[in-house]
């Protein structure tokens, strides 16, 4: 089982929260934001309206995984 670690407002406030697929009710709250495999996050989102529940597994950092790429001999074309 992962460890609980908390999470900066900052850091949960840049997350795109979905739309219920029920209801249509404003954005669903994160409620668990769990560390993956290999640079995976798996977040949970509530709905407050329902009570639906939706889990993705999404890339943590995007641009983490480009800083390989782009310190790589792969260079543009001159």
């Amino acid at each position: 089982m992962p460890e609980f670690q908390p999470v900066s407002s900052a850091a949960t406030a840049a997350i795109a929260r979905p739309r219920c697929r029920n209801c249509q009710q404003n954005r669903m709250l994160l409620s668990k934001l769990e560390t993956g495999l290999s640079g995976f996050d798996r977040r949970t989102f509530v709905c407050q309206k329902c009570g639906r529940v939706e889990t993705a597994v999404v890339l943590r950092d995007p641009m983490k995984s480009a800083r390989g790429w782009l310190a790589s001999e792969l260079k543009p074309p001159t």
